[in-house]
């Protein structure tokens, strides 16, 4: 059992910077795969970024490419999610969440889930 708690979310201007974290409980947690989805408002649970339990391989949506960042932390059983030049279209609830094995961008595919946290970039 994984517990996953979001946090850093806020208001910024559009082009701005914001890093979320998503701290997680419980020692297997380095050998989880991690991703970071949001949703907007009436939409459904979009991808962002994944990286692997070892941090050695990420993945991200072509929406963030190059604007956003993921890095994790096993020694403080922490995922981060740097997002830089933000865009009003960033604005949503931003979800970290944990898989066993790979780094799919299929939510549906994760195994625990944390509550989220609200990003609202304004223009």
């Amino acid at each position: 059992q994984v517990q996953l708690v979001e946090s850093g979310g806020g208001l910024v201007q559009a082009g701005g910077s914001l890093r979320l974290s998503c701290a997680a409980s419980g020692r297997t947690f380095s050998t989880y795969a991690m991703g970071w989805f949001r949703q907007a408002p009436g939409k459904e649970r979009d991808f962002v970024a994944a990286i692997n339990w070892a941090g050695s391989s990420t993945y991200y949506a072509d929406s963030v490419e190059d604007r956003f960042t993921i890095s994790r932390d096993n020694a403080k059983n922490t995922v981060y999610l740097q997002m830089n030049s933000l865009k009003p279209e960033d604005t949503a609830v931003y979800y970290c969440a944990a898989h066993s094995a790979s780094m799919p961008s299929n939510p549906d595919e994760y195994d625990f889930w944390g509550q989220g946290t609200q990003v609202t970039v304004s223009s």
